[in-house]
């Protein structure tokens, strides 16, 4: 059954920096997984190269012959190797299985996990970042590092990106609530390190997508996701 596509939050503002009253807040992570291939070069750029090259050969520095004579420059020993490239499509591509780490090699990869979370309407589960409310934590920083492990088991295949948050945004909720005032999320910058697979526990669903596929999970925060994951 398709899960909903509903966003924690309507209406929002997004600003930077950090909360300054007694709002509550709550330390989230944008955990990506790196481009494990170099992008497809687009074609005007390949052809632009392509012409750069040809023109820098025109005014190369030219060797006597016998200085490139592989026959004899090459050492006893040496040998070639055929290389042949890994395919960019997998099978998890094929299928769309966005539970795997091994699709989309070229582009960036978000974890998003499906379930109950602090300021869910109704308290139904969403789609959110993994994430934790700061109580009694030493710094910020380590309310998201917590966060993550809680969901990861540990952070030994983990790096976050400085001790700062990337971005912030003030949260209204859309149904006024004694229980859950307004609060503010801070986002923390995760990657994933050495690893293609990791044991996702404390949700009831998780995906691992693109940037434009995150806004497919996101519509009333995409501007706000677009401004912030700046790749």
């Amino acid at each position: 059954m398709q899960r909903s596509l509903t966003s924690l939050v309507r209406p929002l503002t997004a600003t930077r920096g950090f909360s300054t009253n007694s709002d509550q807040i709550v330390a989230s992570v944008l955990f990506e997984r790196l481009p494990v291939v170099i992008p497809k070069i687009d074609p005007v750029v390949y052809a632009f190269q392509e012409f750069s090259f040809r023109w820098r050969q025109q005014y190369r520095r030219r060797y006597p012959d016998e200085f490139l004579d592989k026959s004899n420059s090459r050492g006893k020993g040496d040998y070639q190797i055929d290389y042949v490239p890994a395919p960019r499509i997998t099978e998890a591509d094929k299928t769309n299985d966005r539970k795997s780490l091994q699709r989309a090699l070229d582009r960036r990869l978000y974890l998003i996990l499906y379930g109950n979370t602090f300021g869910a309407p109704g308290g139904k589960p969403v789609w959110h970042f993994p994430e934790k409310v700061y109580k009694s934590e030493e710094t910020l920083r380590k309310c998201a590092e917590s966060a993550l492990e809680s969901v990861l088991g540990d952070l030994s295949h983990t790096y976050f990106v400085g001790n700062a948050p990337m971005g912030h945004m003030a949260i209204q909720l859309a149904e006024k609530s004694q229980d859950i005032p307004s609060y503010k999320r801070f986002f923390f910058k995760s990657q994933v390190i050495a690893n293609n697979k990791f044991k996702i526990g404390k949700c009831e669903d998780y995906v691992w997508v693109t940037k434009d596929e995150l806004m497919e999970y996101f519509p009333e925060q995409a501007e706000f996701l677009k401004k912030m994951i700046i790749s």
